[in-house]
């Protein structure tokens, strides 16, 4: 595997992947849903506007991002809602999926401080970056009137991550 800034020729770097993602706005864009939305919408529009194969890498770039968060040190840990601190809940599949999303969807910086400490997961664990996971399908369909059917090499599913389950 190459190193986080590295990428084949064919792919998408992982440089160019973030400066997309920056499109979003981050940690303060993710906090609201609408700002995340319209976000969302922007980073779509500028891959739609662009060659086919940087959405299809963009794709590929995300779920191996979420991939690299699916692991158990994060999924186990409970939800924290901020409106009733104290108060954690058990994340569900869909919850630790959009929980990582909207890890991903904060930008790199907040990517990295999650990937360095698991327990600032937590912060991001009552987010939902749902919007981000449909942006590349969406912008690959209007650019090519066709639906997404491109198959990742990771699987961004939650538990997915054999060697980040090892418990399973």
């Amino acid at each position: 595997m190459s190193t986080i800034d590295e990428a084949p020729a064919a792919e998408l770097s992982w440089q160019r992947f973030w400066q997309l993602i920056d499109l979003i706005g981050g940690e303060s864009a993710v906090a609201v849903c609408a700002t995340l939305d319209e976000g969302c919408e922007r980073l779509g529009e500028v891959l739609a506007a662009g060659p086919v194969e940087e959405i299809l890498g963009y794709g590929e770039r995300l779920v191996e991002a979420l991939y690299r968060l699916d692991r158990e040190e994060y999924g186990t840990q409970r939800a924290v809602d901020p409106d009733l601190p104290g108060v954690p809940v058990p994340l569900s599949d869909d919850g630790f999926l959009y929980a990582r999303a909207a890890v991903v969807a904060a930008g790199r910086a907040a990517y990295d401080r999650v990937l360095a400490d698991p327990e600032l997961f937590a912060a991001h664990s009552f987010r939902s970056g749902e919007a981000l996971l449909y942006v590349h399908e969406e912008a690959f369909e209007a650019a090519t009137g066709e639906e997404w059917e491109h198959v990742t090499r990771y699987d961004y599913e939650s538990c997915s991550n054999r060697e980040g389950w090892p418990n399973l």
